[in-house]
């Protein structure tokens, strides 16, 4: 099982915080230590004073796949969720600035919180019309709409089977809208999608 995360793919996102929008799908991977589920704990690292919240409509392969054609990519999904890529943004800050990848900063253990999965067809969901959004002991900090999207669901799949071999159980991240903040020892986070409460996690 894999975590495949996308970056910048909100615009809102890139300008809060001054990045460039970019011309391909920005790519990192999160080892499976980074995940955790609905009801776990999140222990902020020692190695770092700014941990952010990010939320973000997560996908989960059900079949195997390469080289996906964007009309083809649908095929490839049924499940969704929400998840939180937990960022070290002060350390994330100093590899950018080195120009250095940014894993120190995203992949560690319990980075990835993911929610209860539900499958959108049985919903009749449409994945590019959803609304999602994250409160912090009870107050809304992050709203986003999956139609903002700058590269659609399935257009990132196609995106990332060009390069990497999709597999039953991996989990696409696909970016996160404006909002994101930073969590304090005994936050209560939870994700909810659709207002549906997908997921809940506290701080430590």
């Amino acid at each position: 099982m894999k975590i495949i995360c996308v970056g910048r793919n909100y615009a809102d996102h890139v300008k809060e915080l001054n990045n460039e929008i970019p011309e391909d799908p920005v790519i990192f991977l999160k080892p499976d230590t980074a995940k955790i589920h609905d009801g776990d704990t999140f222990y902020i690292p020692s190695f770092t004073n700014d941990v952010h919240y990010e939320a973000e409509l997560v996908v989960r392969i059900s079949k195997v796949g390469k080289h996906i054609q964007p009309k083809f990519a649908h095929k490839y999904y049924d499940q969704i969720s929400v998840g939180i890529d937990f960022t070290a943004r002060d350390i994330q800050q100093k590899l950018k600035e080195k120009g250095l990848p940014w894993e120190k900063a995203k992949a560690f253990d319990g980075s990835a919180a993911v929610g209860k999965m539900v499958n959108f067809r049985e919903m009749n969901w449409d994945v590019q019309n959803l609304t999602f959004r994250l409160n912090v002991n009870g107050k809304e900090r992050q709203k986003g709409h999956t139609g903002q999207m700058m590269r659609s669901v399935d257009e990132l799949i196609a995106y990332i089977s060009t390069f990497i071999t999709l597999k039953v159980g991996d989990l696409i991240y696909t970016g996160t809208p404006a909002g994101v903040g930073k969590v304090e020892p005994g936050d209560e986070i939870s994700v909810f999608l659709q207002d549906d409460a997908m997921l809940n996690v506290i701080v430590k």
